[in-house]
């Protein structure tokens, strides 16, 4: 058996699976979040640990721990952990002494993104790890030097199982984003901070017996890295070939596209896919699922209420164009400053209008993303929907409709997590390559056409949706 783990920014998920794809207990824990103000979006990283424990008594209710041959690893990212101290494991739990994680949301490292990207030649977001740490050396210098290293989401669960700190570069290509050491020498960071890299499928280290006894786990099964969790959730998707899409949709929303060759446009980003010899092309909106809980808290209603009332509306909202930039944008925007935009309110607009909207405005954005990738030399056959978010039939056929393409959701919602399985079961060799792995195991288990009657509709809403964005 497997043990998957996969860090999201609001819920902490885990499984537990055998080497046939059949998922034999799952356990999921609600994470928080620290908001000071629009740029700074903050964790404390030993809910992580608390969270892993938690998951680890509640599975073992319904299956023997004893009989997990290893443990894998994915979560959420490009997120910033400046560790104090070693891991330890005592009667009260793991523990790793760090400071306040820096989440993928958090944008306060501008100008420090600034000169990262002069120095690189390529544009550098925000949000990403090096202008993270070169943020924390400039504007708090005593953080800085009180760090021992500085790791990413599921690499500091590493750290506290293992008591190895490794960063986990997801693939060729992502050269732009990461560092060498002629990098940090050119803008004065400490390379002994920077712990060094291993690829998705291998292994960050033995579990400590300390960890293993206090968790129920066996002692020294080996800890595997599952990659970012978009690397996770296209295998768990079964995008395996040109053609297919993923579209992870979670708090954010990631759109990879595996593709034939190496397709290049600035708004996007490219990459070696999982499976070789593809590549990945990627484009991320920031705010999705964040966007429809934020319509939910603006109306007072539960998620199941805010999507029935969403229903009720006629397809275009009654004109409504929503931009889900609540906290700055990724793709194709690339701007930390740029803010949401609800715009065509008028006498007629009521609370049903304005949840469609929200829908809508997250599919527009979606589409923004495929059409710049088809523009690009891509081809986008079909989608495949992965998170918690792909059980709304309603958002699946919206995202149908909008982008005028199958929607296919498989039968297993979290797709990281078995996406962890499949990298798993090849890292402990039960399966050739992790195509193969996600050919036997992936299974679809609804499909959506697309609505040739709401073309017109939806084709005019997003040429009012791209006039604002612009």
């Amino acid at each position: 058996m497997l043990l998957t783990v996969d860090i999201g920014t609001s819920i902490f998920k885990s499984a537990i699976w055998d080497f046939e794809g059949s998922r034999l207990a799952f356990a999921a824990v609600p994470l928080s979040i620290n908001l000071s103000d629009g740029m700074r979006h903050e964790t404390d990283s030993g809910q992580w640990l608390q969270a892993f424990e938690d998951c680890c008594r509640s599975l073992a209710v319904s299956v023997p721990l004893a009989a997990v041959e290893a443990i894998v690893i994915s979560g959420n990212g490009p997120s910033l952990v400046p560790v104090l101290g070693r891991p330890e494991c005592t009667a009260k739990g793991l523990n790793v002494p760090a400071a306040p994680a820096r989440l993928w949301l958090d944008r306060r490292a501008v100008q420090a993104a600034e000169q990262v990207s002069a120095l690189l030649g390529n544009f550098v977001d925000a949000g990403f790890f090096l202008p993270k740490a070169l943020d924390i050396k400039i504007n708090e210098p005593h953080l800085y030097e009180k760090a021992q290293c500085f790791l990413g989401c599921p690499e500091l669960l590493a750290f506290a199982l293992t008591g190895e700190a490794r960063t986990v570069f997801p693939s060729d290509g992502f050269e732009r984003w990461f560092w060498n050491d002629s990098i940090l020498e050119r803008l004065g960071l400490d390379r002994e901070k920077f712990p060094p890299f291993i690829r998705p499928g291998e292994v960050f280290g033995a579990l400590a017996p300390q960890a293993a006894a206090h968790c129920g786990l066996p002692p020294d099964i080996p800890v595997i890295s599952g990659g970012p969790d978009f690397f996770a959730a296209i295998l768990g998707a079964g995008v395996v070939k040109p053609g297919q899409v993923c579209d992870r949709a979670g708090t954010s929303e990631g759109i990879n596209a595996c593709t034939g060759n190496l397709v290049t446009d600035q708004r996007l980003m490219s990459y070696h896919h999982p499976v070789k010899p593809f590549f990945n092309l990627s484009g991320i909106v920031s705010t999705t699922g964040k966007a429809v809980e934020w319509g939910c808290d603006f109306l007072g209603q539960t998620f199941d209420d805010f999507f029935a009332l969403a229903q009720t509306a006629q397809a275009g909202a009654g004109g409504l164009v929503f931009l889900p930039y609540l906290a700055g944008e990724r793709a194709p925007v690339w701007n930390p400053s740029a803010r949401g935009i609800l715009r065509g309110l008028s006498l007629s607009t009521g609370r049903p209008e304005f949840a469609r909207s929200v829908l809508e405005g997250i599919c527009c954005a979606i589409r923004d993303i495929i059409g710049i990738m088809e523009e690009a030399g891509a081809i986008v056959g079909e989608l495949r929907i992965a998170g918690t978010a792909s059980g709304s039939e309603l958002l699946n056929q919206i995202k149908a409709d909008i982008t005028q393409k199958q929607v296919l959701v498989p039968r297993q919602k979290e797709a990281e997590l078995l996406g962890l399985a499949i990298i798993g079961s090849c890292s402990l060799g039960k399966f050739a390559s992790c195509a193969e792995a996600a050919n036997a195991l992936v299974r679809i288990e609804k499909t959506y056409q697309p609505d040739e009657k709401l073309a017109a509709i939806y084709d005019n809403l997003f040429g009012e949706y791209r006039r604002n964005r612009t």
